[in-house]
């Protein structure tokens, strides 16, 4: 039997994921990387299909379907050539919203989660810090309770939908130091005190915004926190497995389109009499990164399934997944690149742009130095009695 199992349902929705991108995406991709942005009205669209709420309960607009579906649509959205545009949707169908969907109040899902799984209001995460990076547990936004209310105070980095949200799906400091003083509130950035400081400009996702958020005194009904108080390290984490594995597909995806593109230019491009694919050197190459991307995309899937069952060895696996794929796209991109010769330096070559920016997949959803800990602490316990 195929590994992994698809099914025709599994199918049916790949098929429906792919004329979207094929409608709404792949087109406009070069015009909103050059505009630095792509139209809002594209959530509502995604929304409209019930791609904004694959794993959700149909309770509150989404599907009621597992991992696997995650992984069709990740594969499917990379299709369209603007990764900025991929993690724009994802952050609202994953990274922002799934807290809210696991542990927010009935109030918090109807109030929040439903309509952004609908594509009406626009979600960012706020966890990253300046000077924080990684280390969440050490995170300084405050929110001071005052009454009926929360008083927040303090600012993000690196907010993917930063500059477009509606509401942010807010990690603070409501207790003592370390991760148990840790929270999740959802802060409409429609409140007073909220200030998008400044966008952010970056190497590569251009389409994506990405901004530095300030929280002056903001204040946010207590009722908006989600789940319980000093719970909200626990919360991201989990979370994270999710992001982890969106991460993990979009890499070998992208790595796919990729070495697919190069491999047909290599065909057709002829060097001392012969095609560049005949040449033993690049040829050898190729199989390489052949080899390594099966097997990246094999680990994924492994993960993937492995969360989908809510087997607990998928938080070690999907960090595996990702850090293996972090280290296949810096080489693989790289190397496709340079096989392109001179195209593989121009603007105007799909290749080339994808080489920017190839060590930002190393970094989300915690750094690759973070996963190698992740693992070894899992398979290689200290002072253990």
């Amino acid at each position: 039997m195929a590994f992994p199992h698809w099914s025709e349902e599994h199918e049916s929705f790949r098929a429906s994921v792919r004329r979207f991108v094929a409608d709404e995406i792949r087109p406009f991709a070069e015009k909103w990387q050059a505009e630095e942005g792509f139209p809002d009205d594209l959530f509502c669209k995604a929304g409209a299909l019930g791609l904004l709420g694959v794993r959700f309960d149909p309770k509150w607009g989404g599907s009621g379907l597992d991992y696997w579906y995650t992984v069709i649509l990740v594969e499917e959205l990379v299709r369209g050539r603007d990764i900025g545009c991929v993690v724009g949707l994802l952050v609202q169908c994953e990274m922002a919203t799934a807290v809210i969907h696991d542990h927010g109040s009935d109030a918090l899902r109807r109030e929040w989660l439903a309509p952004a799984i609908a594509g009406e209001r626009i979600a960012a995460l706020g966890v990253s810090e300046p000077g924080g990076g990684s280390d969440v547990a050490a995170l300084r936004t405050t929110a001071r309770a005052d009454g009926d209310d929360y008083v927040i105070r303090g600012s993000k980095i690196f907010i993917s939908n930063g500059a477009r949200a509606d509401f942010v799906t807010l990690a603070v400091r409501t207790g003592g130091p370390g991760p148990d003083g840790v929270s999740l509130v959802v802060c409409p950035t429609d409140a007073k005190g909220f200030q998008v400081s400044r966008r952010l400009r970056k190497v590569d996702l251009h389409s994506s915004d990405t901004a530095e958020l300030f929280f002056d005194d903001v204040r946010v009904p207590r009722r908006f926190l989600i789940g319980e108080e000093g719970r909200g390290f626990r919360y991201i984490m989990r979370a994270f497995q999710g992001e982890r594995l969106v991460l993990a597909v979009m890499m070998n995806a992208l790595c796919d389109d990729v070495l697919q593109e190069t491999l047909a230019y290599m065909a057709e491009r002829r060097a001392f009499g012969q095609p560049l694919a005949a040449m033993q050197a690049w040829r050898h190459r190729m199989a390489d990164w052949m080899t390594r991307l099966e097997a990246s995309r094999a680990l994924t899937y492994r993960a993937a399934e492995q969360l989908a069952d809510r087997d607990p060895r998928g938080d070690e696996t999907v960090s595996m997944a990702k850090l293996y794929g972090a280290e296949i796209i810096r080489g693989l991109v790289l190397d496709c690149a340079h096989a392109l010769g001179g195209y593989g330096f121009m603007e105007e070559n799909y290749v080339a742009r994808c080489s920017r920016g190839v060590q930002n997949w190393g970094i989300g959803a915690g750094t690759s130095e973070v996963m190698r800990e992740i693992i070894a602490k899992r398979r290689m316990p200290v002072g253990a009695a």
